[in-house]
């Protein structure tokens, strides 16, 4: 019954579009269940915890274990991230390269990125929470993240600049986040 469910989750992602060609990508990435695990927000600013810190170096780790990846802005939130992903490199999600080498998976797409980034930073959270001996809501949890991340193909100089804004702008605007809880 559960590989029943499985097939028929409706995906979020556009229909046929190769996710690896070059491009701007605006993503959000949640916690599960929206736990504020990231630190807070003092005074409209946001102050990152031990956690938040453990997210941010993952996330300017990103380029190193992605060549084709270049980081734009970004913010880290209680219980969330946005961040702009521009992949440089066109590689096809069909596996080939510009030089015809296959891949055994494809690694070059946008959702390879935020799966390597959530892996990495739930790594790093686990031996945290058991080498402190730390409480957690999500200790004993397989993921502290919600399934899937929200993007956004960003076409054009003026989506970027509002989105770029909309960063920036969020710890300002957290009461009144649709992620604040």
């Amino acid at each position: 019954m559960a590989n029943q469910s499985i097939s028929q989750r409706r995906s979020i992602r556009l229909y046929e579009y190769d996710y690896s060609q070059e491009g701007l990508y605006f993503v959000t990435i949640c916690t599960k269940d929206k736990v504020c695990l990231f630190g807070e927000i003092v005074e409209e600013e946001m102050v990152l915890n031990d956690v938040g810190n453990m997210a941010k170096e993952c996330w300017l780790a990103i380029p190193e274990h992605y060549h084709h990846v270049e980081l734009h802005e970004f913010v880290i939130m209680p219980n969330h991230i946005h961040g702009i992903i521009g992949i440089c490199a066109a590689v096809g999600a069909n596996k080939h390269s510009p030089d015809n080498i296959q891949f055994s998976s494809p690694v070059k797409t946008i959702g390879s990125v935020i799966r390597g980034f959530k892996i990495g930073v739930m790594k790093r959270y686990k031996e945290y929470v058991m080498r402190a001996n730390i409480y957690s809501p999500l200790r004993q949890t397989a993921s502290i993240w919600q399934r899937n991340y929200y993007e956004h193909i960003i076409r054009n100089d003026d989506s970027y600049q509002k989105i770029t804004e909309y960063i920036c702008e969020n710890p300002k605007h957290w009461q009144t986040d649709d992620y604040y809880n």
